[in-house]
């Protein structure tokens, strides 16, 4: 696939998507979010991808926030073309699990897109935070929602209120990000983790991703409701025979998302 600010590739059943701007930082535009979502379109819709992982060219930043040329000339209108909050939702509801490798700056919605992510992964080299709040608005990509379901509510209004920035240590210790690596290391580790998730039945994760989404928007006996229904959706699928099988015959399972 052919992009102006961004990279797609895929190896094997993983897709990688870097945003790709680095002389600005892989700051965001209209353009870049565009085309993130088309991105995010294809990877949902191509059964041969089964995991995808975010992050940004260049060693500095992995999205050091909004253009703020771009952003000095929005209108109140300009919301409700293609938000950048609908982008995230799609990486957040993207049937696939997709893994933020955050290389460096994520502030603003680079912070906001790594949320939206599943799984966290972070350069010792990076800074994160919400810094909105020093250009007179507030984090709309869902960062006032996802930050506070994922820090807690008292911390993500500190991160918020004040713009501060925090260190890849702080943000592992608060809960923002899931694993802290070697800068020189960052994509092998996430390319590890996709490899290990793609080796799974994607039907089953893919019911996993939607049965915990669920559940932590809603009342415990409604996710329970779901889960159980996923589950019985997966005793009728192929993958739940071959790995049940394999388990019996002492061989490795083959899954093919049937």
């Amino acid at each position: 696939m052919n992009f102006e600010n961004i990279i797609f590739t895929t190896e094997q059943h993983i897709a990688i998507v870097y945003i790709n701007r680095p002389d600005v930082r892989n700051a965001l535009n209209q353009k870049t979010w565009e085309e993130l979502e088309m991105a995010m379109d294809y990877v949902t819709n191509d059964d041969q991808i089964r995991a995808c992982i975010i992050t940004g060219s260049g060693d500095k930043a992995f999205v050091a926030g909004a253009d703020v040329s771009w952003l000095n000339n929005r209108t109140p209108n300009d919301m409700f073309k293609i938000s950048a909050q609908t982008v995230c939702n799609k990486i957040s509801q993207c049937l696939k699990p997709v893994i933020a490798a955050i290389n460096g700056f994520a502030l603003g919605g680079g912070c906001e897109i790594a949320l939206a992510c599943d799984i966290r992964y972070s350069s010792e080299n990076a800074k994160l935070g919400q810094p909105e709040i020093n250009l007179g608005i507030i984090p709309a990509a869902g960062g006032t929602q996802r930050l506070a379901r994922l820090v807690g509510m008292g911390m993500a209004k500190e991160l918020i209120f004040t713009g501060k920035l925090i260190s890849a240590e702080e943000a592992l210790r608060i809960g923002l990000v899931d694993k802290v690596v070697k800068h020189e290391e960052l994509m092998d580790k996430a390319k590890e983790l996709a490899e290990e998730i793609v080796s799974k039945p994607p039907l089953a994760v893919q019911m996993a991703k939607r049965a915990i989404n669920i559940g932590v928007s809603t009342d415990l006996n409604t996710g329970l409701s779901y889960e159980l229904a996923a589950q019985s959706i997966l005793y009728g699928t192929e993958d739940k025979a071959e790995g049940t099988s394999a388990f019996l015959e002492k061989r490795k399972a083959k899954f093919l998302g049937k």
